[in-house]
């Protein structure tokens, strides 16, 4: 294992690696002009058909709207990226009660696919980010993604419905091919203009039936009617803006870079303009906000990164705010994709199935390899390659997967079993890959869903119309309750991988 001084040495060079300068914005990546866009509502209808607007979907009034705030993260999955997440997320509630969900945009470099599974089987959205974290990705990148994911980490190939481009670098060609694969969105476009713009291009998910509304002066042949996808959905990422208005957008990370035209970080500067962007979104038609993270820039346990505890702390202090609000929510990308297609008012959030919550009904006493760790500790495998170490539930394969070649034969030792993948008619949690069988074929989960709605139910942010307990005041408990232990080794194969990532980068780049 590296000593500690030398990982501390090669944190700024790991961030560099593992973000790349996902999300930047310079300013506007849109006009209404560029964009030539033209849908008609009354031919163009939910569920299928929606088209690119400001106004809420369904005809609602904005006051009968959920605001949405979307968390989603990008990039490998390890222990480090979910202690990040869950500093913000676990401690949190939903008005319904239920535990917020968010989006794990997952590239393979890194990943440690039992971590995967978990993630999924807690509830949350895994999707797609390509193999290798290449913009503008070829076919192989993208499938290949697929492949693994289901191959490893045991996601069923109709859950992933969700892709975003690294550098969020994409193409016409690229949404072309998400939609022959099967894909059901895309959310790597812009909204790069302030809501209270006349000119805003702060859009609603919208099919691209009509074409692309976002990005018109960024990605070419796109716009003024292409491409032309029928029922298949972009979910716009919303910037922050500052008091330089258009001209001083935030997207993505670290964390979120200087505000106002000043030449350093200030946090408390970061936390009004993300407060007046809400607040605009809020106050006008609702539309959603996110909060679009490369967790590695958070981490509190990855050796050398060490995020301000102010930068934490006020990020937890814009969720407590928000959550104050009434009828804030925090969602994943497929969550808001769920409601945009059947949108029903506050009253009647009963009957949003999306938003509800239930867990599995498991024996804890039960060891088998079902994506939930107090059932999983003893019967992971170890898939050990030079460059790196991950683990997984579903056995390991013959060589290093790669785009060419994502999933290869896989390892069985002598006296075991090989590990099967999980049928249709099974859910993650409730197969046994090893015993090659499913657990329960009943009423297998326990919906922990609160009433809400007319019936003088709650319908506040957290339930409560108060702020949740945070991380600025109680040390977050993951929603295993026990973290995340990475095994023995793990470290220095991360470390060797990460640099000759990194070296590759500077090859490309011509750095040396």
């Amino acid at each position: 294992m590296l000593p500690q001084t030398l990982l501390a040495l090669m944190a700024p060079l790991l961030v560099l690696a593992a973000d790349g300068g996902d999300g930047g914005l310079t300013g506007a990546t849109t006009s209404q002009a560029a964009a030539g866009y033209s849908c008609d509502p009354a031919k163009c209808k939910l569920p299928k058909c929606n088209c690119a607007s400001t106004s809420p979907p369904g005809g609602l009034k904005p006051s009968e709207v959920p605001m949405f705030i979307v968390f989603t993260a990008d990039d490998a999955v390890q222990s480090y990226t979910l202690d990040a997440v869950n500093q913000f997320l676990a401690q949190r509630k939903n008005p319904n009660g239920c535990p917020p969900r968010m989006t794990y945009y997952t590239s393979l470099t890194n990943t440690n696919y039992s971590l995967v599974t978990d993630w999924f089987v807690a509830g949350n959205e895994i999707a797609d980010h390509t193999m290798t974290h290449v913009g503008d990705p070829p076919a192989d990148e993208i499938n290949g993604n697929l492949v693994a994911l289901n191959a490893l980490a045991g996601i069923p190939i109709d859950s992933i419905r969700g892709f975003r481009a690294p550098f969020l670098n994409y193409s016409v060609n690229m949404l072309k091919h998400l939609v022959d694969v099967g894909f059901t969105y895309d959310s790597s476009a812009t909204s790069s203009i302030p809501v209270t713009d006349p000119g805003t291009d702060a859009y609603w998910p919208y099919t691209l039936d009509n074409g692309m509304a976002n990005d018109c002066l960024e990605v070419e042949k796109s716009c003024k009617g292409e491409p032309k996808l029928p029922g298949f959905w972009e979910i716009p990422m919303y910037a922050f803006f500052d008091k330089q208005g258009v001209a001083g957008p935030h997207l993505m990370d670290p964390w979120l870079d200087f505000p106002n035209g000043e030449s350093k970080i200030d946090d408390a500067a970061t936390l009004a303009y993300m407060q007046d962007t809400f607040t605009a979104h809020y106050n006008g038609n609702r539309q959603p906000i996110g909060l679009y993270t490369h967790p590695i820039h958070l981490s509190t346990t990855y050796p050398g990164v060490n995020p301000p505890q102010s930068t934490i702390d006020m990020i937890n202090q814009f969720l407590d705010w928000a959550q104050m609000q009434e009828n804030v929510w925090i969602v994943s990308s497929e969550q808001l994709l769920e409601w945009v297609k059947n949108p029903v008012p506050v009253s009647k959030l009963d009957s949003a199935v999306a938003l509800k919550c239930s867990v599995p009904k498991i024996d804890a006493g039960l060891q088998v390899c079902n994506g939930v760790p107090q059932n999983e500790a003893s019967v992971l495998q170890t898939c050990s390659f030079p460059d790196f170490t991950f683990y997984t539930c579903y056995g390991c394969p013959e060589q290093v997967p790669t785009p060419a070649n994502p999933f290869t034969k896989q390892v069985v030792k002598d006296g075991q079993q090989p590990r099967n993948a999980v049928p249709k008619n099974c859910t993650v949690a409730q197969f046994d890959p090893i015993g090659n069988k499913c657990l329960c074929t009943g009423d297998c989960t326990v919906d922990k869903t609160l009433l809400i709605g007319p019936n003088g139910a709650n319908l506040t942010g957290g339930g409560t119309g108060k702020p949740n307990a945070s991380a600025t005041a109680n040390p977050y408990q993951p929603f295993n309750g026990k973290g995340f232990a990475v095994p023995p080794g793990v470290w220095s194969a991360t470390v060797v991988a990460v640099v000759g990532a990194l070296v590759g980068t500077m090859g490309v780049f011509g750095w040396f």
